[in-house]
């Protein structure tokens, strides 16, 4: 068959399509601006990319099938060509992940608002130390070949979002994913451009488990009560991961340090392992906590403690989590996806585990749907409580919303200052660049610097790494 991209180059609908193309399909596809990483790993696949929408040429190409991704929307003119003439057929991205990659297969179902990208990296690293599974993940795993892989056994582990499908299917994407095993890693309130408030995401999440089979199984965040509440209304067996001892699988005795975090894993009553991680923080402790019992229950085990996790001491996780860019006796520059309140807490918590003995310095871009709206405006505030200075960059595409319905960083630098904590918002992110520059120059203490965005924060995170290089050479050179 030949299928048509519509929106090739974001990051879920270019790794499916670089699926399609290794079960033998053509595959072709457009997109507004054709941007790398996304972009090169298709043209190196030999799969075409047009620049822009274009329906007479849509028209030509007479493709078997358009994939119409959830970006796109009414008004764009291939989308119009296809409602205005019926013998075109077309299917949302969720529709045709689950009609060709995940049919006749085990889907692994990694949901939850935080760590799904993390925790289905995991689960595919732990699959395939001893097997072939497939995987489909919204990131780039440093331990996987690519973050999509088609994988030659049953099982299939694939990121559950809850966004919606698209413009003409508003039901969350995994609600088409079918799955076997089901993790929800936690529950809170995000994406306000689809849900109207916390209840319509909790409502989303209970249709999804209606169409979990009965002989699957579901794993919960057993220390979070609004996920525990979804046993109620589960139809298949369900499991607790978490810390506190009404849990099935118990994370124990959890220290985090400069070299990583340790701790021990429980299993109904019975010792599991002891696991010794590279990366930082007690939310990456539960990500490996529920990945490790979806792995061995997807493996069929008699007992999940008979999965070795030794492997997991030289994981190395994703792209822009917790990534570090720079390092040096004085300084320290660290990247994370962190967007939500919730996210952003807990990565500072995480990176001052790594790096006590540093100030830490949090800039953040206000990027998301979400983050770009008064919503958390408190949240945010209480967020940032652990960090030594708070540094707010522009609210993105800040003019489309009207002030009172914006996020108002002046406010939050304003309150955050009257508790003694240095902060300040800035106009622009170049603007928040330039005091970096300024402050570096004169800054005698080692500090880390903590970026967090969903987005590209302008590109000052590169000019940030490069500023450092440049003063470590002109450090060194004056020294010599």
């Amino acid at each position: 068959m030949h299928f048509y991209f519509m929106g090739i180059c974001g990051t879920a609908m270019g790794n499916a399509a670089l699926l399609l193309q290794q079960q033998g399909h053509q595959v072709t596809g457009s997109d507004q601006s054709i941007y790398p990483p996304m972009s090169q790993a298709l043209i190196q696949s030999g799969i075409q990319i047009y620049e822009g929408y274009d329906p007479v040429r849509l028209a030509t190409l007479q493709v078997d099938c358009v994939v119409v991704g959830n970006a796109m929307s009414r008004g764009n003119p291939e989308v119009e060509w296809l409602l205005e003439q019926s013998t075109q057929a077309y299917l949302s991205l969720p529709e045709l992940i689950r009609k060709f990659l995940l049919d006749k297969r085990h889907p692994i179902v990694v949901t939850g608002t935080h760590g799904k990208t993390s925790t289905t990296a995991l689960i595919a690293y732990l699959l395939q130390q001893s097997g072939q599974p497939g995987w489909l993940i919204g990131g780039c795993p440093h331990d996987l070949h690519a973050g999509a892989h088609l994988g030659d056994d049953a099982n299939f582990v694939i990121e559950g979002d809850e966004y919606d499908s698209a413009f003409f299917d508003k039901r969350s994407k995994f609600i088409h994913y079918n799955p076997k095993i089901l993790l929800v890693n936690n529950l809170e309130f995000d994406h306000a451009d689809i849900f109207r408030d916390f209840e319509a995401i909790y409502t989303s999440f209970l249709h999804l488990l209606k169409v979990v089979p009965g002989s699957g199984s579901i794993l919960l965040n057993g220390d979070d009560p609004k996920v525990v509440s979804l046993r109620e209304s589960a139809p298949a067996s369900c499991f607790l991961v978490g810390t506190q001892a009404h849990n099935d699988l118990i994370i124990l005795n959890y220290i985090d340090s400069p070299q990583g975090a340790q701790f021990d894993l429980s299993w109904q009553g019975t010792f599991w392992a002891t696991v010794k991680l590279n990366l930082h923080g007690l939310y990456n402790a539960r990500n490996v906590a529920m990945a490790a019992l979806a792995t061995a229950f997807a493996q069929s085990l008699h007992s999940p403690i008979e999965l070795d996790l030794k492997c997991l001491s030289g994981y190395r996780g994703v792209v822009r989590r917790q990534e570090l860019r720079y390092s040096s006796p004085q300084s320290v520059l660290i990247e994370d996806f962190a967007h939500h309140p919730t996210a952003i807490a807990h990565t500072i918590a995480a990176v001052k585990a790594a790096y006590p003995e540093h100030r830490l310095v949090c800039c953040f871009e206000p990027r998301s749907n979400t983050a770009q709206k008064a919503i958390f405006q408190d949240a945010f505030v209480d967020a940032f409580e652990a960090a030594d200075e708070v540094l707010l960059g522009a609210v993105f595409r800040a003019e489309r919303l009207a002030s009172d319905e914006r996020l108002n960083t002046t406010m939050i630098a304003r309150i955050l200052s009257r508790q003694g904590k240095r902060a300040q918002a800035f106009d622009s992110n170049h603007a928040l660049f330039a005091y970096l520059q300024n402050e570096q120059s004169t800054n005698k203490e080692s500090t880390v610097y903590l970026f967090c965005t969903n987005g590209a924060f302008d590109g000052i995170i590169s000019k940030a790494v490069s500023w450092l290089e440049s003063q470590e050479l002109t450090t060194v050179g004056t020294a010599d």
